[in-house]
């Protein structure tokens, strides 16, 4: 089994390199990867209209597309800027959404992926912030609401989170939080940790198993494969395939 995980592109425009890079990527793994798991942050901002999408992603969920028609399985963990996916992808484009993240089989092993921005309990802001957007009340406006204004919206709140976000690692380093987290999932029946956010790749082997910090697809095009029974971590070269 060949299966592939990445997060954080953070994708605007088709035009962008980090977004040609992708569609690259994704065309590369079309009849060579039995699953694909994004987790999360794949898109700067990112809801399920039932029935449409923001115009800049039509290229990316027809890639997407392709790959499922070819057999690749596509597992979407909902990260913190792309969320309420489900009833938008229930009809338009299948797929299993994890809201939360959850507990997948690789070769018979329980394997835990997460976008990984509820690894930090210390976050109480964050953590209040993103029960909010979650709720029932915020998905019923953004489907009242205009395309468009949700859009204009989101591009002033991700001002705002990219400022936010460097202040909070410099605060609380990756390598710091997610190892603990890591180490309480792992004593919890799972043999790995995928997890996304954090911006920063890291491949760890602890008691109980490991983790895999995916790093980023903006300027590291960093992923991680599983075969033949194991993980690695690898970036990603336009120029071949990988």
């Amino acid at each position: 089994m060949r299966a592939v995980f990445l997060a954080d592109a953070h994708l605007r425009r088709p035009d962008d390199d980090n977004y040609r890079a992708l569609l690259s990527f994704l065309a590369d793994q079309e009849g060579r990867t039995d699953l694909l798991v994004l987790l999360g942050d794949i898109c700067e901002f990112l809801v399920g209209y039932p029935d449409s999408v923001f115009p800049p992603y039509v290229p990316l969920f027809e890639a997407l597309a392709r790959l499922q028609h070819g057999g690749t399985q596509l597992v979407y963990v909902e990260g913190n800027h792309d969320f309420h996916l489900e009833a938008g992808f229930r009809n338009r484009f299948p797929c299993r959404v994890l809201p939360d993240g959850g507990v997948i089989d690789l070769d018979g092993r329980r394997v835990l992926v997460v976008h990984g921005d509820l690894a930090n309990p210390a976050d109480r802001g964050y953590r209040l912030l993103r029960a909010i957007l979650r709720s029932a009340a915020v998905r019923l406006l953004i489907r009242l609401l205009p395309a468009a204004w949700t859009w204009a919206i989101a591009e002033r709140m991700s001002r705002a989170s990219r400022r936010t976000g460097n202040d909070k690692s410099r605060r609380w380093p990756a390598r710091d939080i997610l190892i603990p987290y890591a180490e309480t999932q792992l004593a919890a029946d799972v043999r790995a940790v995928v997890t996304g956010h954090f911006h920063q790749p890291l491949h760890e082997q602890l008691a109980g198993g490991e983790l895999i910090a995916l790093g980023d697809w903006i300027t590291r095009y960093s992923y991680a494969v599983w075969e033949d029974g194991a993980f690695r971590l690898e970036c990603y070269h336009p120029a071949r395939r990988s």
